[in-house]
């Protein structure tokens, strides 16, 4: 068990967990892009620690890029404005594209990101997302093809996400206090 740091109120995915989504969903992906060389194109920053873990569970020849996109800044909730402000440096054209996400809540700035990368014409685009949010009586604006776990509605940190800035370098995923961000 994880050491609980004194912002987190609860840890909801220890170590181990994290370890077991990796290992399966990079078993799922292996599976069905065995002969196809996917790119694998991570959502800066947050999927970065999902991203370096996920490709390393990929047992088959793939590339990857990075894009960052901008929609929340340091508040907890988007704003709505769609920003690309790291765009890629692969040609997507005929290839086969898959999204490592961290977390999707709402889906519209990854819906977003979809559309635009379709009018780059890819082979196909499927979408990794570490977490899903259980929002009640919502469901997110796009389908991840491959999905870590469902978390609750609540902000949650750790293993590459953050609050401002902050928590990512936690090695389990937990939710915070809002004492902190309120």
């Amino acid at each position: 068990m994880a050491e609980l740091h004194p912002d987190i109120q609860e840890i909801l995915l220890e170590e181990q967990d994290i370890k077991d989504i990796v290992k399966r969903v990079g078993a799922e992906i292996t599976r069905d892009y065995a002969d196809k060389n996917p790119l694998v194109i991570a959502v800066l920053r947050g999927a970065v620690v999902f991203m370096a873990d996920i490709m390393r569970a990929i047992k088959c020849p793939l590339s990857i890029d990075f894009m960052a996109v901008s929609s929340y800044g340091d508040g907890v909730k988007s704003s709505g404005v769609v920003r690309i402000v790291k765009d890629l440096d692969t040609k997507i054209e005929g290839r086969h594209v898959i999204i490592v996400e961290d977390v999707l809540d709402s889906g519209l700035t990854l819906s977003y990101l979809v559309r635009m990368l379709k009018s780059r014409n890819p082979a196909s685009i499927e979408i990794a997302a570490f977490l899903v949010k259980d929002i009640e009586g919502k469901r997110p604006a796009i389908d991840p093809c491959y999905v870590g776990t469902h978390v609750p509605d609540k902000f949650v940190v750790g293993y590459g996400l953050d609050y401002a800035e902050r928590y990512r370098n936690l090695p389990f995923v937990g939710v915070l206090k809002p004492s902190v961000y309120e």
